[in-house]
C-alpha cells in the first residue's frame, strides 16, 4: 500500500463513512419501521431501549477497557475491529428482517434481541475506531484537518442513509435496505482498517487495573462536563433525523417520496458548511468554537417550528445543516485536548476506556430521544401509525423544534460549567505518514 495512504485522514474518514451509512438509517428509520410500518407500540419500543441501556452501560467501558490492555503485532484497536466487521453485518440486518406475523410481544422480542446484538458489536466498533483518531493523529492542526475531512465523509454518509433510505426502501423494502447497506459498511471499513498502522511503543507501561481505570477516568470534571453536555447535543441529533419522517407526513403533510428531498436539504447543505467551520475552528481557541456551535445549533432548529410545507421545511432544514455541521466539527479538538492532558499526568494512554464511557454517556441520548417520543406522545396522543391520536402536527412540531432546542440550551448550560484549560507539553504530536510499524 502506498505511503501517503498509509494513516492518512482520507483513508481514515473511510471508517466514519462505513459505520455511519447503516448507523444512521438504523437510528432515523427504526422508530419509523417498527412503530408507523409494524404497528410497534411506542411504549414497547422505548422500554426496548430501556433496557439495551443498561446492557450498555456494562459492556461499552469494558470493551474500552480491554481495548487499552490489548497487545498484538497488528495493534490494540485493529484486531477488534477486523472480528466485529461480520458480526455488524449480520445483526444490522437482523433488525429489519422481523418474521412476518409476529403479535406485539413477538414483534418486541424481536426487536429487542437484535438491538441489544446490534449495539453490542456497534460498541465494539467505535470504540476502537473511535480510540485510533487521537492515536494517529497529535497536535491541533492536523486533528482539525481530519477532523473536518472525516465529517465531510460523515455528512456523505448522512445524505445516503436518510435522503436515500426512503427511496431504497420504497424499491426493495427494508430487510434489503440493509443488506445493501450492510455490504456498503463491509467493503469501506476493510479498506479503512488495511490502511491503518498503529504506532506500537514497547516502552509503554503497564495498563492500570480496571478499577483504577474506572477511577481515574470518572474523576476528570473536565471529561464528564464535555461529554455530558455533548449527550444532550447528541441527542437533537438523533431525535431530529428520526423525527423528519413523521414531521413530513403530520405536519408538511408531504409524500414519503419527497421525504428524501427534506432529508437531502439537511445534509447537502451540511457539506459546505463544514469547510466554513473548519475554518472558524482554525481561527479559534477549540474549547470557544464548540460553545459556539452548540449555541448556534440551538438557533438552528427554531424554524423547524414554522415549516408547513416542503418549501418552508427544506429552508429549516438548510438552517439546520449550519448548527449540525458545527457540532459535527467542534468536539473532536477538546476530546482529543482530554485524552492527551491524561496522557501527560498517567503516563499511559487510553483513549478506549475514554472513547467508551464518552460513547455510553453519549449514547444515553438514544434514551432521552425515546423517553421524549413517548411523553410527548402521550401529551397529545399519539400511540402509532394505527392510532395517532386527535392531534400528530402537534407532537411532532414539539418533538423536532421545543424539544430539541430545551436540549441544547441545557448542553450550552452545562458546556460552561468547567474551566477548559489544559497544561500539557507538547510533546508526542505525531503525523501521518511519520515512521510507524508497517504490518498487517
Amino acid at each position: 500500500m502506498a505511503r501517503r495512504w498509509v494513516n492518512s485522514p482520507y483513508a481514515f474518514a473511510l471508517g466514519m463513512f462505513a459505520m455511519m451509512v447503516p448507523s444512521q438509517a438504523f437510528s432515523s428509520f427504526y422508530s419509523y419501521f417498527y412503530v408507523e410500518k409494524l404497528g410497534l407500540g411506542v411504549g414497547l419500543a422505548t422500554l426496548a431501549r430501556t433496557i439495551f441501556l443498561i446492557w450498555d452501560a456494562v459492556n461499552n467501558p469494558l470493551f474500552g477497557y480491554w481495548s487499552d490492555r490489548t497487545e498484538t503485532r497488528y495493534g490494540r484497536r485493529r484486531p477488534w475491529v477486523f472480528a466485529s466487521i461480520p458480526l455488524f453485518m449480520l445483526t444490522f440486518v437482523l433488525v429489519f428482517s422481523p418474521p412476518g406475523g409476529l403479535s406485539q410481544n413477538g414483534l418486541f422480542t424481536w426487536f429487542l434481541v437484535t438491538l441489544v446484538l446490534y449495539e453490542a458489536v456497534a460498541t465494539v466498533l467505535w470504540v476502537n475506531y473511535g480510540a485510533l483518531f487521537p492515536e494517529l493523529f497529535r497536535g491541533d492542526r492536523i486533528r482539525a484537518k481530519a477532523s473536518a475531512i472525516q465529517q465531510g465523509y460523515q455528512v456523505l454518509a448522512l445524505l445516503i442513509a436518510t435522503a436515500l433510505t426512503p427511496i431504497i426502501y420504497a424499491a426493495i423494502n427494508f430487510s434489503n435496505m440493509a443488506i445493501v447497506y450492510a455490504f456498503v459498511f463491509g467493503i469501506c471499513m476493510l479498506i479503512c482498517m488495511l490502511s491503518v498502522r498503529e504506532q506500537r511503543d514497547p516502552g509503554r507501561p503497564e495498563p492500570m487495573k480496571l478499577g483504577a481505570a474506572f477511577k481515574e477516568t470518572l474523576s476528570n470534571k473536565k471529561f464528564w462536563v464535555f461529554n455530558v453536555s455533548n449527550s444532550f447535543a447528541q441527542t437533537v441529533n438523533g431525535l431530529v433525523s428520526s423525527m423528519i419522517p413523521f414531521y413530513a407526513k403530520y405536519v408538511l403533510r408531504i409524500s414519503e417520496g419527497q421525504v428524501s428531498i427534506l432529508l437531502a436539504a439537511v445534509f447537502v447543505s451540511v457539506i459546505p458548511l463544514v469547510g466554513v467551520w473548519y475554518w472558524i475552528v482554525r481561527r479559534m481557541d477549540g474549547v470557544k468554537a464548540w460553545r459556539l456551535s452548540l449555541i448556534l445549533y440551538g438557533l438552528s432548529v427554531i424554524p423547524l417550528w414554522f415549516g408547513y410545507n416542503l418549501v418552508s421545511g427544506v429552508a429549516a432544514g438548510i438552517a439546520v445543516g449550519f448548527g449540525l455541521a458545527g457540532f459535527l466539527v467542534t468536539p473532536a479538538m477538546v476530546s482529543g485536548r482530554i485524552i492527551d492532558e491524561d496522557a501527560e499526568r498517567t503516563g499511559r494512554r487510553r483513549e478506549g476506556i475514554y472513547t467508551a464511557v464518552s460513547g455510553f454517556i453519549t449514547r444515553s441520548s438514544g434514551l432521552i430521544s425515546a423517553l421524549a417520543f413517548y411523553v410527548v406522545g402521550l401529551i397529545f396522543g399519539y400511540e402509532s401509525g394505527d392510532n395517532p391520536g386527535s392531534n400528530p402536527e402537534a407532537t411532532f412540531r414539539y418533538l423536532i423544534s421545543v424539544v430539541p432546542l430545551c436540549l441544547l440550551v441545557i448542553s450550552v448550560v452545562i458546556s460552561f460549567m468547567a474551566r477548559f484549560e489544559f497544561h500539557m507539553t507538547g510533546k508526542g504530536e505525531v503525523k501521518h505518514g511519520q515512521e510507524a510499524h508497517h504490518q498487517l
